[in-house]
């Protein structure tokens, strides 16, 4: 937490304390269903918590914003994402129906109104949003064509609808591979100083 609150200082006393509850609610779910590996939670709010807010530092939510979270897993990057937007919608999502019951209950415990789980897959959504925010699910090339339709036209915010993905090492061949045009690639190096986060990158991918 300290670490976070260093990066973000800005953040309310709700903020915080949802934050503070985060490890205690995981610690307790990962018991009975297992998201998150022994050796991460050891590094918790780095590994996941601050990891997930690197998409923050590249883009500020306006509020009403939609966002879809593809392969959420147990809620990252998400549920910390939405805590720290609280007006903008975020709909989580993913195929492996025990995760969405840990999001889902965690977002009840935490009070997050501006959360939607959902056991299914993103090709299945019928559904309109802004962005698409996703870990490491798979490589570009195979994740665009799941959320190609997915996108408003309408833009509001400062970067237009598109992807901001979490990722990490050598992506050049992986870019190069998946032919998609006006990719930015954002180091969280530039944001974070732990070694952690040497070869963590956020790619912001325009909708096209």
């Amino acid at each position: 937490m300290e670490e976070l609150l260093r990066h973000f200082p800005d953040l309310s006393d709700k903020q915080i304390q949802q934050l503070e509850q985060l490890l205690p609610l995981y610690a307790e779910w990962n018991e009975k269903i297992n998201v998150i590996s022994r050796k991460d939670m050891e590094n918790f709010y780095q590994r996941h918590v601050l990891h997930s807010l690197g998409i923050a530092k590249v883009m500020r939510f306006k509020p009403k914003t939609k966002v879809l979270d593809v392969g959420t897993g147990g809620g990252f990057p998400g549920i910390p994402l939405a805590i720290l937007f609280p007006d903008t919608q975020f709909h989580l999502v993913d195929s492996i129906g025990k995760k969405i019951k840990v999001v889902s209950e965690v977002s009840k415990a935490l009070g997050l109104e501006n959360v939607k789980a959902s056991h299914t897959r993103a090709e299945s959504l019928e559904e309109e949003y802004d962005f698409v925010v996703s870990r490491a699910v798979t490589r570009l090339a195979k994740f665009y064509p799941w959320v190609r339709k997915k996108f408003a036209r309408k833009s509001s915010n400062k970067l237009k609808n598109g992807i901001l993905y979490l990722k990490g090492g050598d992506l050049q061949e992986e870019l190069q591979e998946s032919r998609l045009k006006k990719i930015a690639t954002h180091k969280l190096s530039d944001h974070y100083d732990s070694e952690f986060f040497e070869t963590k990158k956020v790619i912001y991918v325009p909708a096209q």
